[in-house]
């Protein structure tokens, strides 16, 4: 048998690419709690997919337009996030 593979190349494809079926980063933050953890997450997973789209612009594949607006989505989502892991707040069309 040959040695194991680190865990930073089982969790990219051939190209380099991480899955997004994979595990994120740790959270290392003193203030751990569950909920800083599952938005660390998220603000992960925006940045990887904020650079898939300006990759995604910058070889054409999308207009700066299309770019903008998918990004704006992503902020929006995390934002939506932030306010509900962090500061307790209702998500808008919550309950009621």
């Amino acid at each position: 048998m040959g040695a194991t593979p680190s865990r930073a190349a089982d969790d990219r494809d051939a190209g380099g690419v991480a899955s997004p079926m994979e595990s994120h980063g740790s959270y290392r933050g003193e203030d751990w709690t569950p909920q800083r953890l599952v938005f660390n997450q998220n603000l992960e997973t925006f940045a990887e997919r904020v650079g898939l789209i300006v990759g995604l612009q910058s070889n054409g594949k999308l207009s700066q337009e299309q770019a903008y607006a998918q990004i704006r989505q992503l902020w929006k989502a995390l934002r939506a996030s932030k306010d509900t892991l962090l500061e307790g707040k209702e998500p808008k069309g919550g309950k009621g």
